[in-house]
């Protein structure tokens, strides 16, 4: 656990290095990724760099967190890994939210020359890069990702399935009706299906990553929360496909997934994700569905919606060690190539 030192609130406290608040929370929807335990879990499985930092800024009753690594002198980025679907501000006061924010990046460039932010939600990039310039930084702000999201609206779930494509429909009705595939839900961490998850994982399809004890320590901590969705598909007795999900606040969010290749002819994944659609649609009452990061294809077959993540890089101008990246960066832009 990270130590915590007390914040005064004002310029003779640069570091920002206060805890993010327990009941600290982003703008719109709840997400397991604002929470301040994820950015423990991350900081204890050795994903904060040279250090985590828990920037933070006030103003009239607001107080902002955000927390971050250091990725090296002078150079900090949002404290992230691949399991997480975006880095944003966390909020605790009715106060100016802009102007906490403000403060924060304000008291950031005391012991900072750049930063980097990824993945930045559309929803929250355009206010994260505001606060940025109000604070005297060089922003630049592009899209580098894609996000799928299912928006039920007022669609049940017979109303959502009808509007799925037809192939998709189509795979499902005639996989399930062969009844070779089993499937099991589970709504608590239980071992033995973790188990078998881990070993469909490493004979999956996907390369060597991850981090399987942060995810293990992930998915029970959730499930002390009651919000873990697992589902696991045999054949002949066999686990040959599985998902971890988590649910709150409305969502649902896809974290992982995997099945062994050579079940594919049975679609095990596909009813897998069938079933679990259907849990947390008419169990949960979810609204909407968090197919996170990526564009892979087949999210389109079940989601509605698509937005772009965003990249922000900013660089502090009365740093001269900044001026060279940002040069590079923004010249970049200016011939029209990718950051």
């Amino acid at each position: 656990m990270i130590e915590a030192r007390t914040m005064q609130g004002n310029d003779e406290h640069p570091a920002n290095d206060s805890k993010v608040a327990e009941d600290a929370r982003a703008a719109g929807f709840a997400s397991p990724f604002d929470r301040g335990a994820w950015f423990d879990l991350l900081a204890a499985h050795g994903f904060a760099g040279e250090g985590r930092v828990d920037a933070q800024g006030t103003h009239a009753g607001a107080t902002a967190w955000l927390p971050l690594r250091r990725d090296k002198p002078g150079h900090f980025a949002g404290l992230t890994n691949w399991y997480s679907f975006s880095i944003r501000p966390l909020f605790r006061g009715e106060g100016d939210h802009a102007a906490a924010l403000a403060d924060l990046f304000r008291r950031l460039r005391q012991q900072a020359a750049r930063l980097s932010l990824y993945p930045v939600p559309d929803a929250d990039q355009g206010s994260i890069a505001a606060a940025l310039r109000t604070a005297g930084w060089w922003v630049k702000a592009a899209p580098a990702g894609d996000r799928h999201w299912l928006d039920l609206s007022d669609m049940d779930h017979d109303g959502w399935w009808d509007s799925r494509p037809g192939a998709l429909k189509n795979t499902v009705k005639r996989k399930a009706k062969k009844g070779v595939v089993d499937i099991a839900l589970f709504t608590a961490f239980d071992p033995d299906a973790w188990a078998a998850y881990e070993a469909i994982y490493a004979a999956s399809w996907k390369p060597e990553e991850g981090h399987p004890a942060l995810l293990r320590a992930f998915a029970e901590s959730e499930s002390a929360r009651g919000t873990l969705r697992m589902g696991l598909a045999r054949m002949a007795g066999e686990p040959v496909a599985a998902q971890y999900w988590t649910v709150e606040d409305g969502s649902a969010f896809i974290h992982k997934l995997a099945h062994v290749e050579d079940s594919l002819k049975a679609s095990p994944g596909t009813l897998l994700s069938a079933a679990l659609f259907r849990h947390v649609i008419e169990i949960d009452r979810v609204t909407r569905v968090d197919f996170g990061t990526g564009n892979d294809a087949y999210k389109r077959d079940w989601m509605n919606r698509h937005e772009p993540l965003w990249r922000i890089e900013a660089f502090n101008p009365s740093r001269i060690a900044a001026w060279g990246p940002a040069l590079k960066a923004f010249g970049r832009s200016m011939l029209g190539k990718k950051p």
